[in-house]
């Protein structure tokens, strides 16, 4: 596999600029004889099917939801970075980009991550002159605040529901290009594979989701913006309709993946409660602001009413480990933290799988402060609490409205519950600096890239990269790739690489509506959950690694010898999506835990527990693993090859991570 990432020569600081100067443009009486499909409609699939057809070309744009704004960014809550410095703290364009390539545990492309602290101010300005409702001071300018992993205030937020406002945002975008006939909109439309013409990318399978007829679609370049596969893991905060395989039957095709392995722990998610669960709900990052994250210090006190047990006999973890960051520590060193005294036996709530965040303290400090502006002498603690609970409100309310709907508790009288869970995955297709595959005229952006975040991703950088890509990266470096191809030469769908690639799609459905097995497809995805999760969770050893490796395809061949896909493919068969993603999550969950234990090193979210500190802190190994894992599917039954795209740095450090 030939790996180029086409980093552009120069200063970083100059890169991205020089680089759209001397690009290769498409004239403006051209572009409209090319087409682009784009897969997805989340923030980086509407803004980037909108911003090709507001440059002129045609864009085919599918979804496998009645409609964009389903898409599962609208789950995003706390927040989008941006190095604007409102607040006047400190931050800049180079502290942005240092905090986030230190918060990947330098595993991710310099250029790549300077780019993106580069553009992230052009994408307030862009969604606010859509109207995005970004929350606002007093006087007016927009609201900043805190996330994990950075000490000055840079995160745009709408209340606790910031990605439903940024879609809405993108949407608007998107919609105005479908009604003047840009865009062609496929709802309800899963890609099932990608169709490569002499080398090259040029489109891809779909099935229509109500009606089961399979389609064949093609394209001068096929974009894909599919998300993550984090449903690997069965229990996750991704929506249940959240799965891998447009970019797994890419990689099938051609397309390298790269460090499959890298998942995102995120801290505050509602703890399990049952086994009848099918996802998990997440608790904006944003709460640590102002929740303190504590453990009593006595085992024997973990089932007593919070309230009941005093200051001294609580152990805020967090600020006691890490008294520089606080509460704010990134997610991977906050999950792991509150796995260390779950462990312990230190864990609150039924399961013993739960730390508290609480707001106790903010209620006091900002009833106070109301009270004071209020001119209220002596106000009592009746009243204090009152203003107080209001001002937090004000800030998350729709969040512990949430937490009240889902464990009917009510989170300003008793803290909050929570615990680490699956929410994103660093590790997608591999990209190069234009944000095309090794596969050309294959493009990859947001979490369905590997390309910005590392070994973990920092809060709020998710719908900035997003954005990023779909708003002004993908705009500027398609056009490279297209002015190589002749205007008007996309090929035609009766070619036999189409009908090869429909003939597959069409093998697989039929197989799996033919085995009439005795257990469900559900049944399954929660046993190679549980398999994924013991052994390539938030810990992993040589040990658990191997056990996944030796049950995983023990569990896949029981799959396709006894899974119950009840029905046929020509209709609505939600049995047959679903069966169609748990198979090649199977063959995904395989390569994370090959990917992860290949890799003999602590990063990030790749925890290898015999490479540790003393302290309980991640080891890296910058001598022997400071490269990309970017793996290439050989065919059915072949072990993949392992391919490595060397991270060099020629401004950042590779120094030992702290937050101490």
């Amino acid at each position: 596999m030939k790996l180029d990432a086409k980093i552009p020569a120069g200063p970083l600081a100059q890169k991205w600029k020089n680089h759209i100067a001397q690009g290769k443009l498409v004239a403006p009486n051209n572009r409209r004889k090319y087409t682009v499909i784009v897969v997805g409609a989340g923030l980086a699939g509407s803004s980037a099917a909108a911003s090709l057809a507001e440059l002129g070309y045609n864009v085919q744009c599918f979804v496998y939801h009645d409609s964009p704004r389903r898409a599962h960014s609208i789950a995003a809550q706390g927040g989008i970075n941006a190095a604007k410095n409102y607040q006047n703290d400190g931050d800049s364009v180079y502290r942005l980009f240092i905090d986030t390539l230190k918060g990947g545990d330098f595993r991710a492309r310099e250029a790549n991550v300077y780019r993106l602290a580069e553009v992230s101010s052009n994408i307030i300005d862009q969604c606010v002159a859509q109207g995005v409702p970004f929350a606002r001071e007093y006087g007016g300018l927009l609201a900043n605040r805190s996330f994990g992993g950075a000490q000055v205030s840079r995160t745009f937020y709408a209340r606790g529901q910031t990605g439903q406002q940024l879609l809405l945002g993108a949407y608007s975008a998107l919609t105005k290009e479908i009604a003047r006939g840009a865009v062609e909109m496929f709802t309800h439309a899963e890609m099932l594979d990608l169709v490569v013409v002499d080398g090259q990318a040029k489109g891809i399978i779909v099935r229509n989701l109500e009606t089961g007829e399979i389609t064949r679609h093609a394209a001068d370049a096929v974009v894909l913006a599919t998300g993550g596969y984090g449903n690997v893991f069965n229990l996750s905060t991704y929506a249940r309709q959240s799965n891998g395989t447009a970019a797994w039957r890419s990689y099938k095709r051609g397309a390298g993946f790269a460090n499959p392995c890298y998942t995102q722990i995120h801290p505050t998610c509602i703890p399990v409660s049952g086994d009848y669960q099918s996802k998990l709900t997440l608790m904006s990052e944003s709460l640590r602001n102002d929740g303190r994250i504590w453990v009593p210090k006595k085992k024997e006190d973990c089932k007593k009413n919070p309230n009941d047990i005093p200051e001294e006999d609580r152990d805020y973890y967090l600020e006691r480990k890490y008294p520089s960051f606080g509460n704010l520590a990134p997610r991977d060193i906050s999950s792991r933290a509150a796995k260390q005294v779950c462990d312990e036996g230190r864990g609150v709530g039924e399961t013993g799988l739960g730390v508290y965040l609480d707001f106790a303290d903010a209620i006091n400090r900002y009833g106070k402060q109301a009270a004071k502006v209020q001119g209220l002498e002596n106000p009592s603690k009746e009243k204090i609490r009152e203003l107080g609970e209001a001002a937090v409100a004000e800030r998350y309310g729709n969040l512990f409205d949430i937490y009240k709907e889902i464990t009917d508790e009510n989170a300003y009288k008793v803290p909050m519950r929570i615990y680490p869970a699956v929410h994103y995955t660093m590790g997608g297709l591999w990209v190069d600096y234009d944000l095309m595959s090794n596969l050309p005229g294959l493009f990859v952006l947001g979490e369905a890239n590997f390309s910005d975040h590392g070994a973990n991703r920092l809060g709020a950088s998710a719908l900035m990269q997003g954005l990023a890509d779909g708003y002004f990266v993908l705009p500027n470096t398609i056009n490279h790739y297209l002015a190589t191809q002749k205007p008007g030469s996309c090929p035609k769908t009766d070619r036999e690489e189409f009908a090869a690639a429909e003939k597959n799609v069409r093998e697989i459905n039929e197989r799996l509506l033919s085995i009439k097995g005795k257990r469900t497809v559900q049944s399954f995805a929660k046993e190679l959950g549980k398999i994924m999760w013991e052994g390539c969770g938030m810990g992993r050893t040589k040990e658990t690694l191997s056990r996944a490796l030796d049950l995983i395809p023990k569990l896949r061949e029981e799959f396709w010898r006894n899974v119950n896909v009840p029905g046929s493919g020509d209709d609505l068969n939600q049995s047959l999506e679903r069966a169609n993603r748990v198979a090649d999550f199977f063959e995904l969950g395989e390569l994370m835990c090959r990917d992860a234990l290949t890799r003999e090193e602590s990063c990030g979210g790749h925890f290898r527990e015999e490479h540790q500190y003393p302290d309980g802190e991640a080891k890296r190994d910058d001598v022997n693993f400071a490269f990309v894992s970017v793996w290439e599917y050989k065919g059915e039954g072949e072990a993949p090859e392992l391919n490595k795209e060397p991270l060099v740095y020629e401004e950042a450090k590779m120094v030992t991570r702290s937050y101490k």
